[in-house]
This record gives C-alpha cells, structure tokens and sequence, in this order.
C-alpha cells in the first residue's frame, strides 16, 4: 500500500485518448519528467471526470492520490489544466477521501458478479418495457413495487453525477449518507427517493425479470439480465483525490447547491 511523503516531487502522467490530453502529457513529462507508477508521490491525470474515474479504479489497491487536470469536455473532478508550478499546486493542494460502493449482481444464469462504484450503482430496463423492482434496505422491504425506468445509489462524490440529473439531491461528502434515486418513476409517480444511512445495505429484486430484463451498472461495468442486486458502501477501501487549494471537492458540492 501506498504510504504518502511529506513533499511530493515524483509525478506520473496519465492521459485519456483526446489528442489534447495526450498533448499535455507530453508537455508535462518534458517538464517534470516520468516516474514509474511504483515510484510516483501523485499521479496526474489529464481529461475529462470519465477518465478520472477511469484512474481512480485502475489505483484501487496502490492507494495513491490522484490530481486530474481538465482536458476533457466534463471536468467537475478535475482542475484546472496549467504547466506552471505544478508541483507547487499538488503539494499546497486539499486532499478528498472517498468510499466507493460495492455491488454484488446475481443474473438470469444464477452467476454473481461483482464491482466497485465511486459514483454510482444504477439499474436500467433493456427494453421498451418498464423495469419493476422491489426494494429492501437492511434486509425489509420498503417498496414493494417501483415501476420505471431504473434506480440508482449515488455515494456523495457521485451525487453530483448522473443522481443529479435524475433529480436526486446533492450531498455533502461528509454526510455519511448515500441517495437512493428512481429513474423515471411511472408508479409510485411521486416518490422521490431517500437518504439512507452509509451503513445501510440495499437490495434490488427485479420483478418480472425474463419479461421485462434489467442490467445493472457499477460506474462503467454493466451485468446484462440481472435478477438480484445488493449495494453497500465499502468502507475497506479509501481513494484519495486532490484539489487545488480553496477548489476543494466539498467546496464543489456545496456550489453546485447554488448553480442557476
């Protein structure tokens, strides 16, 4: 496991594809020089927030931090892209610990598959048809029946995701709970979600599961024809992401609260 130093001089470069990106590495490298991913303090990440996460789940196990550099089209988890004192910026910069969510997914062939979230964990119907999913938190049912398009647990670093653009709300990383967001809901129409406790353990039952199917999907990993879905925060694993002093990840939450 990673252990961090007190001043940070070893960086390693990671860019996306977009010829922008991969630009600035070059030019950074040239600059600062490459450090083996063994030996990087920080690695540096250049792109938009999917490549972020993209670096984030590639570093589950080293724990390294990881400062990311906009040269993508989205950069809410990132900062702002300059050459000069970069060094100084990562060693002056906020640090933002986050707990992904895990998900264990059952499909139709009785398989259990299972992956990490940092942003969300979201069930989608795959066809025309509503999905129809009975919910459970800590083991009793609080909806029996949900009709729509899908659901989605948000941790706090994600909510400003796709949580937000499915109407569930904005929370603060230090809240200690995560969103529970219907997409779409056609019955009950006006059930907004919850806020559950961190501790709480979610359970999706896909009813009607071979008429109407429902993939389930961890950030960018998909299980097609899922039947049974459990969600929790996993608390054994802790990401560190860092942010430009006064640009802090809670500073960011709390703005977007206020965006119009």
């Amino acid at each position: 496991m990673f252990k961090p130093e007190p001043f940070v001089t070893r960086l390693a470069f990671a860019a996306s594809d977009r010829p922008e990106a991969q630009e600035a590495r070059e030019a950074l490298i040239a600059r600062y020089g490459q450090a083996s991913e063994d030996e990087a303090q920080v690695i540096v990440a250049l792109g938009g927030d999917g490549f972020m996460l993209e670096t984030l789940h590639e570093n589950l196990k080293s724990g390294r931090p990881i400062y990311g550099m906009n040269r993508g089209s989205v950069g809410f988890l990132m900062n702002e892209y300059s050459e000069d004192a970069l060094l100084e910026r990562i060693n002056a910069a906020e640090r933002a610990v986050i707990h992904p969510l895990s998900m264990a997914a059952i499909d139709a062939a009785g398989r259990r598959l299972e992956a990490l979230a940092i942003n969300e964990v979201s069930l989608l119907r795959q066809t025309r048809q509503t999905a129809k999913l009975r919910i459970s938190i800590d083991g009793k049912v609080r909806l029996g029946e949900l009709s729509c398009d899908g659901a989605l647990v948000a941790t706090p670093a994600g909510s400003t995701a796709y949580n937000l653009s499915a109407h569930g709300p904005i929370i603060p990383l230090d809240a200690k709970v995560l969103a529970l967001t219907p997409i779409s809901a056609f019955r009950p129409r006006r059930w907004r979600g919850a806020l559950l406790p961190h501790t709480a353990k979610v359970t999706f039952e896909i009813l009607e599961a071979d008429k109407r199917p429902v993939s389930a999907v961890a950030d960018n990993f998909e299980v097609r024809d899922v039947v049974e879905v459990q969600i929790a925060e996993n608390r054994e694993v802790a990401l560190h992401m860092l942010f430009d002093a006064g640009r802090s990840l809670e500073e960011r939450v709390l703005a977007e609260q206020f965006s119009v």
